[in-house]
């Protein structure tokens, strides 16, 4: 068995998918982001699993992370003035009351 399939076996054993392998939406990599947390909190993981967890986790944030970058270039507003093309960035009013 080679490096890769004995880690691939171990990470089913704990519940873990390789991440690499799978792309996740933005609301997958959070909700599964928001269930490793749980189980991490809890405290009653055993170790190499609550590091492996931990591993994942970090994976997920960063797609997170990623994606919600990619939302906000994307919300970015394209404006014609005087016949030139500007992007200015989507700004949220914020209620006051």
């Amino acid at each position: 068995m080679s490096f890769s399939e004995d880690k691939e076996e171990k990470e089913s054993l704990m519940g873990v998918e390789p991440q690499a392998e799978q792309e996740y939406s933005f609301e997958e990599a959070f909700s599964q982001l928001e269930a490793i947390v749980e189980q991490l909190e809890a405290g009653d993981v055993p170790l190499e699993k609550a590091v492996a967890l931990f591993q994942e986790g970090i994976k997920l944030s960063s797609l997170c992370h990623a994606k919600l970058k990619k939302a906000e270039q994307q919300v970015n507003i394209l404006l014609d003035e005087d016949g030139k093309h500007v992007f200015k960035a989507f700004k949220v009013e914020e209620d006051t009351e």
